[in-house]
């Protein structure tokens, strides 16, 4: 990978990241399962490996964003996540700060 191709990649990967967080918190105002919020996202047009959602599912839910419960679906235990009170305030915050982000942005552009 060329000097320029590695910057490149590094910048995607960081704003790809609070992306994510935000797209995930959004999908999250409804129960899902990992597998169908993986599947919703992507739906979505909005890709995201276990090896990505797993750790962030986890982190969102120790910062006190999202509640989780284990349950018996199709004879096999999924965990199943939603936001918390504490999340869905913090999405709406965010939420407003992704549209004014977004805005200035468009108008720069």
């Amino acid at each position: 990978m060329t000097p320029t191709e590695n910057i490149y990649e590094n910048l995607r990967l960081e704003l790809r990241r609070g992306c994510l967080t935000l797209a995930v918190l959004a999908q999250l105002r409804q129960e899902h399962y990992g597998y169908t919020l993986r599947k919703a996202l992507a739906e979505r047009g909005l890709v995201i490996d276990e090896s990505t959602l797993y750790p962030l599912l986890r982190r969102l839910e120790t910062q006190g964003l999202l509640a989780s419960e284990w349950r018996e679906e199709d004879k096999r235990n999924k965990r199943f996540y939603r936001l918390s009170g504490n999340g869905e305030q913090i999405f709406g915050q965010l939420l407003d700060e992704w549209q004014a982000i977004n805005a200035s942005i468009n108008s720069i552009l």
